[in-house]
């Protein structure tokens, strides 16, 4: 028997995906109507939480962050079985998650942080990836467990916390990600280009392709043979914000990172590779 607190998209989906498979599930939601719509697929859903746990070795959360984490738990634990194991795949911060997995154990109990680069259709159809870290052993009595729901688990080794750290990592990667198409967007249409143009530009040049290269270059701290240089990237940024102001366009970012430029370039950087601007990231 297992039990999985927290409905949403991604733990509904988690659910319908582990029934599928053959497992007994007993669910528990905030709002009770979406525990109750999963009784549809054979799952069994509790008004409280401390219920729904009772009788599972194995209980799964995916909730909405840190004290929604602390505050659900405190309420289920009264229904734990003895030395039950909390796998949670909640996106919280590391120094919640290093906590969380002391304060359990403290009380018997086995908690695992596996946050999810998955999507509610990764759950259901059990893949993406999953990330862990901490205690090697409790990773290894659960991986068979964890490997069932997702495509790929990455083990990040012996740290506690990590997991949480690389997932927000991933995260805010998607979210700089977002916002720089949101600008390419925007001068596009400053430009008179259409959506449609800019997606057949990416369909024929892949920018993304260079990323390891320039990840290696940053981490490296090699700027001094360019592929851009500094001076040049300032150059077409104004080119840019130009643009954009003629025609009346906002752009979000470019004239933040060209603020970010012409602080470099003042410190003598102007002929350096432009990703020099990354150094204080990881000096």
């Amino acid at each position: 028997m297992k039990a999985f607190l927290g409905m949403g998209l991604l733990g509904s989906n988690f659910v319908r995906a582990m029934i599928q498979k053959g497992d007994q599930v007993q669910v528990w939601n905030r709002t009770a109507e979406k525990a109750k719509a999963l009784e549809t697929y054979g799952a069994k859903a509790f008004n409280e939480a401390a219920e729904a746990v009772k009788g599972a070795a194995i209980i799964h959360v995916t909730l909405k962050d840190d004290d929604t984490v602390d505050e659900v738990l405190a309420m289920a634990s009264s229904g734990f079985e003895p030395g039950a194991v909390i796998i949670d795949h909640t996106t919280t911060s590391a120094k919640g998650a290093v906590e969380r997995t002391a304060a359990w154990k403290a009380k018997g109990y086995t908690y695992l942080h596996a946050p999810v680069f998955m999507g509610p259709q990764n759950a259901l159809e059990s893949s993406g990836n999953m990330l862990v870290s901490g205690n090697q052993a409790v990773i290894k009595q659960v991986e068979p467990e964890l490997s069932k729901m997702t495509g790929k688990v990455i083990n990040l080794g012996p740290e506690e916390g990590k997991a949480a750290g690389m997932k927000l990592t991933g995260n805010l990667f998607l979210l700089t990600l977002t916002a720089g198409i949101t600008d390419t967007l925007a001068f596009a249409k400053a430009s008179g280009i259409s959506s449609d143009d800019v997606l057949a530009l990416f369909d024929s040049w892949n920018p993304g392709a260079s990323m390891p290269a320039r990840l290696k270059r940053i981490a490296t701290g090699d700027f001094k043979q360019p592929s851009w240089e500094l001076n040049m990237a300032r150059k077409d940024a104004g080119l840019m914000t130009a643009a954009a102001k003629e025609a009346d366009v906002t752009l979000s970012f470019i004239p933040t990172i060209a603020a970010v430029m012409d602080n470099w370039i003042a410190k003598g950087h102007g002929n350096d590779d432009w990703s020099v601007i990354a150094t204080d990231a990881v000096s």
